[in-house]
């Protein structure tokens, strides 16, 4: 990675504590100790792999800390924390006594960027942020900038603002993780897709969780972008304290007004970026242009083409660049269809809110459901999915919540409890889905929890309902 002339701050000799190993500390730690700064890096783990990092650090100059995260390197002047690290770790208390600033990977990505860098465009959400990212790069790209789609997805912030490759603006992702440690973020636009209870348990409460997202709103200079179909994300428009002239555009699945984004029959029109938005509407491309055609997905292109009109982007390359998009796996991704049954993997749903808009997209559904419940509650969620549901297939170590909740709101849907967790427990759960299945069903993962009480990753998750769905395929079975 190259180094520029990043910053005014003399980070020579400047002590610096970085926290926690990984895909963003092992990154800061490097460009602190190339910028002259004396870093420290501490670590809660102390596992072989952890020891085999330390060692390449250390080779390199950099102290590391392994199995004390929680005490204080003396004179450190900064910390520069992983996202994942929660607020209320013994280090960084620590830290608020000694009077000590804490940074994120994010923030540390800003501070280090050049005079003439590129503009960042933003997004975060409860769901969502990735597609929208990549969407929103698609349209750039469309529009001939030199862009990447950076920061919670894909390339790295640090990379990108400090390697040798220019651009003309970054399609930014941002979790709340991020935003909580990143106070000096100003993004050229920025939006919130939506809002949803996730993460409480990082945060603390529902009030904190959309407070970290609502930062991405503060100093933006030309648009903040938000869902018109969720209240909150307006709210956090309207709090935030931007530069003089920006505005608030909100998008929407129905019929745009004056400032907004929307639909109108088969076509995503734009009345925000026109003259005389009050009387015109700009056509910016068709539904069958965003792939899959679910709500949700195009809510995900209205927001990614509003972004990329506050840019300056003309409406041809909205078209193309949603045109040239493909989500990524296990996001509403169809695998197979049998005898007349669809199978769809979204195991990217991991939370209520993702599963919800999942189970909006289709009807009839089996639904194969469950796993890590993160804290969450499933009544809401049965309840307006109750006459979608052919049957429904539960997995995980939190299957029990989904279950009561089928009782009390769906009691006369046949339910499939699967009391296992071994490798073999999606080709069971598939087999039972197929079962119940009827030609024109859906056959849907969208088990809206986290997967790590049977799989490593939801990608792990979602490649065993393809492999068990192609599988049944070649069985000739239905």
């Amino acid at each position: 990675m190259g180094i520029r002339k990043v910053s005014e701050l003399d980070w020579q000799g400047k002590h610096v504590t970085v926290a926690g190993l990984g895909v963003s500390g092992i990154p800061a730690a490097r460009v602190l100790h190339g910028l002259g700064a004396v870093v420290t890096v501490v670590n809660d783990g102390d596992d072989e792999r952890s020891r085999a990092q330390a060692a390449e650090l250390e080779a390199e100059g950099i102290t590391v800390r392994l199995g004390d995260g929680a005490t204080l390197p003396p004179g450190t002047e900064l910390i520069v924390t992983a996202p994942g690290w929660k607020p209320d770790k013994p280090l960084f208390l620590a830290a608020a006594e000694a009077g000590v600033e804490i940074w994120g990977d994010v923030e540390l990505a800003w501070r280090l960027r050049g005079e003439d860098a590129a503009p960042w465009l933003a997004v975060t959400g409860t769901n969502g942020k990735t597609t929208t990212v990549r969407m929103l790069a698609s349209i750039l790209e469309a529009a001939g900038l030199r862009t990447a789609a950076v920061g919670n997805i894909g390339v790295s912030l640090l990379d990108a603002v400090l390697g040798d490759e220019e651009y003309d603006v970054l399609a930014v992702e941002l979790s709340s993780y991020q935003l909580h440690w990143a106070p000096s973020l100003r993004a050229h636009s920025a939006a919130v897709l939506n809002l949803a209870p996730d993460h409480l348990d990082w945060h603390g409460s529902m009030e904190a969780y959309t407070a970290d997202k609502g930062r991405i709103y503060e100093g933006n200079q030309v648009a903040c972008v938000y869902n018109v179909a969720d209240k909150a994300t307006e709210d956090l428009v309207v709090e935030a304290d931007v530069e003089e002239g920006c505005r608030a555009i909100g998008f929407t699945l129905g019929t745009p007004g004056p400032s907004q984004l929307g639909v109108v029959e088969d076509l995503l029109v734009d009345r925000a970026f026109v003259e005389n938005r009050h009387k015109n509407a700009q056509e910016l491309a068709e539904v069958s242009d965003v792939q899959p055609p679910a709500p949700h997905n195009i809510a995900n292109a209205l927001a990614a083409a509003a972004l990329a009109r506050a840019f300056g982007v003309e409406p041809k390359a909205v078209r193309d660049g949603l045109r040239a998009f493909r989500p990524d796996p296990h996001r509403i991704e169809l695998v197979e269809e049998i005898d007349g049954v669809v199978y769809v993997d979204d195991s990217k749903a991991t939370n209520t809110h993702a599963a919800e808009a999942s189970l909006a997209a289709y009807d009839p559904i089996v639904w194969i459901a469950g796993g890590l419940a993160k804290g969450a509650e499933f009544d809401e969620l049965v309840r307006d999915a109750a006459k979608r549901l052919r049957g429904v297939v539960l997995i995980g170590q939190d299957r029990a919540l989904i279950r009561e909740a089928l009782a009390r709101h769906a009691p006369e849907v046949p339910v499939v409890d699967l009391d296992r967790t071994d490798t073999g427990a999606m080709s069971a759960a598939v087999r039972e889905a197929a079962s119940l299945a009827r030609p024109g069903d859906t056959v849907l993962l969208a088990p809206a929890c986290a997967s790590m009480d049977m799989f490593t990753n939801y990608n792990k998750r979602g490649e065993a309902f393809a492999d068990a769905v192609r599988a049944l395929a070649s069985t000739g079975r239905a």
